[in-house]
C-alpha cells in the first residue's frame, strides 16, 4: 500500500468517526486531514513494508556472506599458523 493510499484510508476513517450531524463539514475536514497527514508523514523517514522486506532480505544475504568470509579467513589463518 502506498503512502498516499495509507493517508487516504486514515482520512476516511477519521471522517467516518465524525458525528453524523457534521456531514456538511466532512469534505473540508477531510481535505484538512489529508493536508495535515501528508505534511506530517513527509517529515518522517518512512518506508513501505515492501521496501523493508527487500532490505531485510538484502541484509540477510549480506550477513550470510560475511559469515562465510569470516569462516574462510579463520581457515586461512589456521592454515598459515600450521605452516
Amino acid at each position: 500500500m502506498s503512502k498516499h493510499e495509507v493517508i487516504k484510508n486514515m482520512v476516511s476513517q477519521l471522517c467516518a468517526s465524525l458525528p453524523t450531524h457534521l456531514k456538511e463539514v466532512k469534505k473540508d475536514v477531510g481535505k484538512n486531514f489529508q493536508s495535515i497527514l501528508t505534511r506530517g508523514f513527509s517529515k518522517l523517514d518512512l518506508i513501505s513494508r515492501e521496501e523493508f522486506e527487500v532490505q531485510t532480505k538484502v541484509l540477510q544475504r549480506t550477513r550470510k556472506k560475511l559469515e562465510e568470509i569470516e569462516a574462510l579467513i579463520k581457515k586461512l589463518e589456521k592454515h598459515k599458523s600450521d605452516k
